[in-house]
């Protein structure tokens, strides 16, 4: 049925119709050295238009060409339609350093926010590491996780095309000669996204709202700073990516709205995991998991009296965001006047 609907579509569209819909197709065409044909046509009276030699290169003829389309395109729709929705990831506990039973088992529904909080070295990033490949009990820690209550094939956790996690590390460096329209541009294609202008704007502008220092389409992306790099990434996690779980490596250190980048993420049903020392994000965070020795020493629920704290940590926040901002200007920072009280 699948296969039937898109031998429909090439046999009656023009090549340019079929590009607008499925703009990576242009790949296809010029993977078999076809990028000239004329896309006015549709596939089969384009194929008239060339030497047959062209195709015998290939070992095809127009038949066989047209029917391998159809498969790449298949393959197209089947990732874009037919993936399931994650509602949900479960981590179940493995063992500490030490060899003890972490036993928790934690699930964490789509749009939900979890913080990670820990020491230095207390293990943070292997919770990250773990939930990244989806672990089954064959990592140090011997953790486990589910994705919508049931444990994941090897090829359901290396499937290329179905890539479940997105990882967001303290260092984003890019090491492509592209400016920022050239590499969203790049992402948009990659992805299939529909209305890819539309998306491609609306990354760039969300990421200079989250970014302390703002940057143009043309800025090449090995200039961007640490902080508009991590800018650049969330709004294209938040936009583009089909991940539905992120995990975020200390965002308090990458110089951007956080507060926001985490409400923007939350806003397009993703699961949230963020390793962080910052008391506001940790305490915004619908659950905390404490890590301790390596392991997961217990879950936390936000109270009310923590979340009725956050408008004071609010305005500490002001204050330091204030004064950091008077040090990068070069100006002499003025005497701090803090008010907690009600108002």
């Amino acid at each position: 049925m699948q296969n039937a609907r898109i031998r429909a579509i090439v046999t009656n569209m023009t090549i340019a119709e079929i590009l607008v819909d499925y703009p990576v197709v242009q790949d296809f065409f010029v993977n078999y050295n076809l990028q000239d044909l004329q896309k006015k046509f549709t596939v089969a009276q384009a194929l008239e238009e060339i030497p047959q030699e062209q195709l015998d290169e290939f070992g095809l003829d127009g038949f066989s060409l047209t029917e391998e389309l159809v498969k790449f395109m298949a393959t197209l729709v089947n990732n874009r339609e037919e993936k399931e929705k994650i509602h949900n990831i479960t981590i179940i506990g493995g063992r500490n350093k030490q060899g003890e039973a972490e036993n928790v088992t934690l699930t964490i529904a789509a749009g939900e926010v979890v913080s990670i909080v820990g020491p230095t070295g207390s293990g943070k990033s292997r919770l990250l590491g773990d939930i990244e490949c989806l672990a089954q009990c064959d990592t140090p820690t011997k953790r486990q996780i589910l994705i919508n209550d049931h444990a994941l094939t090897d090829e359901e956790r290396f499937d290329m095309g179905n890539k479940m996690v997105a990882q967001l590390s303290q260092n984003m460096n890019f090491v492509m000669d592209l400016n920022v329209a050239e590499f969203l541009a790049m992402h948009a294609k990659s992805r299939l996204c529909e209305s890819a202008e539309q998306v491609i704007q609306q990354c760039f502008v969300c990421a200079n709202e989250l970014a302390g220092e703002k940057f143009t389409m043309d800025t090449k992306v090995t200039q961007l700073s640490g902080g508009q790099s991590r800018a650049l990434m969330i709004a294209d996690t938040a936009y583009m990516s089909s991940s539905p779980i992120v995990l975020i490596d200390e965002i308090e250190n990458a110089g951007i709205d956080r507060k926001q980048a985490i409400s923007l993420l939350t806003e397009n049903e993703k699961i949230v995991l963020i390793s962080t020392h910052d008391p506001l994000l940790a305490l915004s965070a619908d659950k905390r998991i404490v890590i301790k020795n390596g392991g997961i020493h217990k879950i936390m629920e936000t109270s009310d009296e923590e979340i009725e704290s956050l408008s004071d940590i609010e305005k500490l926040d002001a204050v330091m965001l204030a004064v950091r901002q008077q040090l990068r200007h070069g100006e002499r920072v003025s005497s701090l006047k803090l008010d907690l009280s009600d108002d």
